[in-house]
């Protein structure tokens, strides 16, 4: 399966990080260029706070740049390693963010209005966000894992460390308090019920 952060050149991401352990600064320019834009995205969708994501972003980059010249070819993909990292990362996050008083809690960010379509969309991905916010912490994990980033269950019970039957049963549930959250709100956010 071919995700959506695998373009590029054409180079493998194995190829390019073991190129980047031994010094290569064009592979690891190609896989920062390739890999943090969807690390970036996955944290935020996780954390929902730009500004913990651009950290949580960074420091898995790190990370990867850190084990690329230790990298063991064949025993799991980059990509699977790195949202991993990326997973643990937010978790810890969010259990320090538990902790936290009221007022250390960032505000949402604001989202000034634009265009008709632009708002309507908008209050789609709100109304999502909040429903998944409303999710257990692994649920959530498991169904952007599977229906935003379009990992297979497969890919994702390594990145969560669990079995597919784990994966199937999580996503499976989250999927079903989504639509018990969202399906008073299908007018209100411009879907017919034709």
């Amino acid at each position: 399966m071919d995700m959506p952060f695998d373009a590029g050149d054409g180079e493998a991401d194995e190829a390019l990080l073991l190129a980047c352990g031994r010094g290569d600064a064009r592979a690891a320019r190609l896989l920062t260029l390739r890999m943090t834009p969807w690390v970036l995205s996955y944290a935020r969708r996780l954390l929902r706070d730009a500004a913990e994501a651009e950290d949580v972003a960074q420091e898995a980059m790190l990370r990867l740049w850190r084990i690329a010249p230790d990298w063991r070819p064949g025993e799991a993909r980059v990509t699977t390693w790195l949202y991993r990292v990326v997973t643990n990362l937010c978790t810890d996050r969010l259990r320090r963010r538990r902790g936290a008083a009221l007022d250390e809690v960032p505000e949402p960010p604001d989202e000034s209005p634009g265009a008709e379509a632009r708002l309507q969309q908008a209050a789609r991905v709100a109304a999502l966000d909040a429903a998944l916010a409303r999710l257990p912490e692994r649920q959530r994990q498991a169904v952007i894992l599977r229906h935003i980033e379009g990992l297979s269950n497969p890919e994702i019970a390594a990145v969560l460390e669990i079995g597919v039957e784990a994966v199937e049963s999580l996503t499976a549930r989250g999927k079903r308090a989504l639509a018990r959250t969202l399906a008073g709100q299908r007018e209100a956010l411009g879907f017919d019920d034709d």
